[in-house]
């Protein structure tokens, strides 16, 4: 009995401290996520510039794995992972009211990527040992949903700000990092439903410290061909995502020419919609069928979204839709990529899966983006749009083909049990 207070007052505790982290990092997320826009309105960032930030977003996952290494089979060092990783991400931004340089914001905007990468792994272990059952989704989609349901509701106060005021763009970073590090303090106290564990096993060292993140994701991906699987459909639609994103700040600037305002309307306020009146149906639909068939329905609204975003050569009203489409899309990919750790892992550590997944988003953006202004170059964005529509129609098939043989496989096991 007392055994089951006690760990019902640490999914509260840890539920608590979760949403409470997401409410504080909000406002900073939100103009976060201006800031390739901002950069080339304000700064007049080059066409190199705004690829290289877009770029760098996922190619910060390739190095964010050193960072999470040091929690693989250490549960001992969990908390302390994220709290530095918390206090460490919003420091670069602190100068920029004082110090406008292209390269150093998007320096800044790397750093957080790899800092935020880097203690996710650590979050859902955290997760996974506090929380079971389907409250664990629950909580999670709780946490996305307040961020998109911030993100779309400031962006407007945000966007009237910058319109209106020149150069205050610098001082709403300030005080948001400021927000962020606060948020540090309820972190210090989140709780552990397990005995703090060590592996023993010596931790330093320049060979091990470099081999250690893609050795033990080598392994992973050659012992389990389910989670490898599971890469592949996610690798062709995240690689698809990534190409419509490098093209977006010149299609909505040069060619749509809207306004602070009006981006904002339709990134954050529209996908915030689509985010939040979603989560509910996919976290249910989490519980109904196998991973595999649920990112494939994943992929049929990713496939959407180009479709309707082409239409805004058309008729204005299109990239709204589009992006309420896309807020769809986005609550259940951000469930499936984050619980995917725990779902295969199982009762083992999940960091490694999860460490994993950042990787993979490293990797992809190595070849997405670059292939996407290069294409984009020779062509036009209407020719991007149309190959990320067929990258999301060749996952959908390619999901749905490995959830029928996962869940074939499945029934077999059961079937030998029995």
């Amino acid at each position: 009995m007392n055994m089951m207070l006690e760990q019902k007052a640490i999914f509260r505790k840890t539920r608590s401290i979760f949403i409470l982290s997401r409410l504080f990092n909000t406002p900073f997320w939100t103009i976060y996520n201006m800031l390739f826009i901002i950069l080339y309105k304000e700064l007049h960032a080059t066409p190199f510039q705004i690829t290289s930030i877009i770029v760098l977003k996922p190619m910060t996952s390739l190095i964010s794995p050193y960072w999470s290494s040091w929690i693989e089979k250490r549960q001992d060092r969990l908390v302390s992972n994220i709290v530095w990783a918390n206090i460490l991400k919003y420091i670069p931004f602190l100068f920029f009211p004082w110090f406008q340089n292209v390269w150093w914001c998007i320096f800044s905007f790397g750093f957080y990527m790899f800092l935020l990468r880097g203690a996710n792994p650590a979050w859902m272990e955290i997760i996974k040992l506090n929380i079971q059952g389907k409250s664990r989704e629950r909580v999670f989609a709780i946490g996305s949903t307040i961020d998109y349901l911030g993100s779309a509701v400031l962006p407007i106060a945000f966007a009237w700000v910058l319109d209106d005021h020149s150069g205050s763009w610098t001082w709403v970073f300030f005080f948001a990092a400021c927000i962020g590090i606060l948020s540090t303090l309820p972190l210090i106290y989140i709780p552990l439903n397990a005995e703090a564990t060590s592996d023993n096993k010596p931790l330093f060292g320049v060979k091990n410290t470099i081999i250690r993140p893609w050795k033990s994701s080598w392994t992973l991906i050659k012992e389990r061909p389910d989670f490898r699987r599971f890469q592949v459909g996610f690798m062709l639609g995240g690689a698809a995502l990534m190409m419509m994103h490098t093209i977006l700040p010149v299609y909505f600037v040069d060619v749509l020419e809207l306004t602070y305002k009006e981006i904002m309307f339709a990134i954050a306020l529209c996908k915030g919609i689509g985010f939040a009146l979603s989560s509910p149906f996919w976290v249910n639909l989490f519980h109904k069928i196998n991973i595999f068939l649920f990112c494939s329905i994943v992929t049929v609204f990713a496939g959407l979204f180009p479709v309707f975003l082409f239409c805004g050569y058309f008729h204005i009203s299109a990239p709204y839709i589009a992006y309420i489409i896309y807020g769809i899309m986005q609550a259940g990919s951000e469930l499936s990529w984050n619980m995917s750790g725990p779902y295969f892992a199982k009762d083992l550590d999940s960091s490694t899966y999860s460490s994993l997944n950042v990787l993979t988003v490293g990797l992809r953006g190595c070849v997405a983006p670059v292939a996407a202004t290069l294409i984009g170059s020779l062509t036009n964005a209407t020719t991007v749009m149309v190959i990320a529509f067929i990258l999301c129609a060749i996952a959908t098939e390619r999901m749905r083909s490995y959830g029928q043989k996962y869940s074939r496989g499945l029934a077999q096991q059961n079937l030998s049990r029995s």
